[in-house]
């Protein structure tokens, strides 16, 4: 009876980091700028997050502290959710998502997955969620860690 050989595979390589602004979720128009604010919309502070992460295009997305607050939200955000950021700031991510299964174990799910990210988890995760009063759409949301500061951050695909 022959086995299968065992061969050495090479690990993973992981993620290459991207920069992108808090707001218009756009890269910096100069990849080397060192600048905290963006240099394109002058109203975000420019991020870091693993590409696989990242939000492109226009991509709504949220960063969130341990403590579940909102601290930054995208312009696309701010018009999926009807809010503006400045509103937003400091309320809780569940005054804006819940986890589309209505059920306890579901929104601790989602809060758990957040705070790992917050707190320097460093596997993105998926879960699906929807607008808070909101039913019948739902958005796959990854969730991973951002900053500086360290954050969550969660993108919503359509």
């Amino acid at each position: 009876m022959s086995r299968p050989f065992l061969r050495a595979v090479s690990p993973l390589a992981p993620a290459q980091d991207v920069r992108f602004c808090g707001h218009c979720g756009q890269p910096p128009r100069d990849p080397q700028l060192t600048a905290r604010v963006c240099d394109r919309c002058h109203l975000g502070m420019v991020l870091t997050a693993s590409a696989d992460l990242a939000p492109t295009g226009r991509q709504p997305f949220l960063v969130v502290d341990r403590q579940l607050a909102v601290c930054a939200m995208s312009r696309s955000a701010e018009r999926l959710l009807c809010v503006e950021e400045p509103d937003a700031i400091n309320r809780l991510l569940t005054d804006f998502l819940v986890p589309a299964d209505a059920e306890r174990a579901a929104q601790d799910d989602l809060l758990a997955l957040v705070v790992a990210a917050a707190g320097g988890g460093v596997a993105v995760t998926t879960t699906t969620v929807r607008p808070a009063g909101e039913f019948g759409v739902f958005f796959e949301a990854r969730i991973g860690i951002v900053g500086p500061p360290p954050a969550a951050l969660v993108v919503l695909d359509g």
